[in-house]
């Protein structure tokens, strides 16, 4: 645990960017942030940025790992990649899968997140259960022969199973009914909605019942017509989280910049979908029982189908930056308050505050990490810095 202070950065609060300010760390916390430059610190260069956490609401796999390898070691090893990449939190995703698998799974996450402490990484929040409850007519790359109708009584097992760490399920909200998201609410599980062939009044009804974020907008949904405006439109349009994929590849740069100038940054959720080859080079690789192609930056079945992404957060924040004209620190705001405030963790997470989680990202002057900190631990490490402390 650190007692430092880190000085001389751009810090980008939730009311603005604080130039060649300090943000002091005591036991795990943001003890102070202070606009002079104390004695004994960590110093930084002028152009160099201190961001809270990124935190990642949907992510499968890094550095050769998934999170359907159903064991702790896996989950470590996708942990610590993600530290280098400047998340500090995150929700392992599941895939469409036969329910042994998605058990054991649930187990492995149960075992890893009672002893995550003891190895340094990004913590887990808990899991986001991406299928089986989806459309088989908009399955994407999840397997479609483990597609299962939604189901209370499935759902509470495997809450049960996991130790409640289920947080968020994605689903076809045409293949349910109100008792379904009613239990997702009453259980403080985000309703989300996804893989889904929906049409608009589907959608909108799925709203009124309480649903409030989509996954992958556009992705695996019915898209815009004119004369059925389906998920999409009702997406932009109503007062819903809606998650990105923003890697140049799941969405055209002008889509994207549509849907901030729709939406605004204040419901908008940058993630990865990263699959098991982030980190690592073009070749083949295993999701889901499906081989999946990696090449130039793209993730993609035998058909052609996207299959995840290699998409790592600073690279999705640099997109945002430039595909939409935004600054840092919108891109920021998108990328760990807003998934922060959807988890119900604004409180401790999500922003540099004091009594905060000292969850902490340096960026250099080309926004690429150079230093993370998750809950007072300096745990990655990539520059040299001047230091007048002996606590690094």
């Amino acid at each position: 645990m650190l007692n430092t202070t880190l000085s001389g950065l751009n810090v980008y609060t939730s009311d603005g960017v604080l130039q060649g300010a300090s943000v002091v760390i005591q036991d795990g916390i943001i003890a102070d942030i202070i606009l002079t430059k104390p004695g004994q610190d960590i110093s930084f260069p002028a152009n160099y940025h201190l961001i809270p956490g990124l935190i990642d609401l949907h992510v499968h796999g890094m550095d050769g790992c998934d999170v359907m390898d159903a064991n702790p070691e896996a989950l470590t090893k996708i942990s610590q990649a993600l530290i280098r990449s400047g998340t500090t939190a995150f929700l392992a995703t599941t895939m469409t899968a036969s329910t042994q698998n998605i058990e054991k799974t649930l187990l492995a996450v149960r075992e890893y997140m009672a002893v995550q402490h003891e190895a340094p990484g990004a913590i887990m929040l808990g899991v986001h259960l991406e299928g089986p409850f989806i459309s088989p007519k908009k399955a994407g790359a999840q397997c479609a022969d483990h597609i299962l109708s939604p189901s209370i009584e499935t759902l509470h097992h495997w809450q049960q199973l996991s130790e409640n760490a289920i947080k968020l399920v994605t689903f076809a909200p045409e293949l349910t009914n109100h008792e379904f998201i009613a239990y997702l609410k009453k259980n403080n599980i985000i309703a989300a909605l996804g893989h889904s062939d929906a049409n608009y009044a589907e959608t909108m009804h799925a709203m009124q019942q309480g649903c409030d974020y989509v996954t992958h907008l556009f992705n695996a949904m019915r898209g815009i017509h004119q004369r059925e405006p389906g998920m999409v439109t009702a997406a932009l349009l109503e007062d819903v989280w809606t998650e990105l994929i923003v890697d140049g590849v799941h969405l055209h740069p002008a889509i994207v910049k549509l849907i901030l100038k729709m939406k605004g940054m204040e419901k908008m959720v940058l993630v990865t979908d990263a699959m098991r080859a982030t980190c690592l080079h073009n070749g083949v690789y295993d999701l889901g029982g499906q081989k999946v192609t990696v090449k130039e930056n793209t993730a993609t079945l035998s058909d052609g189908t996207l299959a995840g992404s290699v998409l790592r957060m600073p690279q999705a924040i640099k997109n945002m930056l430039q595909f939409t004209g935004c600054d840092l620190l919108d891109a920021v705001k998108m990328a760990s308050e807003n998934p922060a405030k959807v988890l119900g963790i604004f409180d401790k997470k999500g922003s540099i505050a004091i009594d905060k989680d000292a969850d902490l990202v340096v960026l250099d002057e080309h926004f690429n990490v150079v230093m993370t900190i998750c809950g007072g631990h300096k745990i990655w490490n990539n520059i040299h810095v001047s230091s007048t402390s002996d606590q690094f």
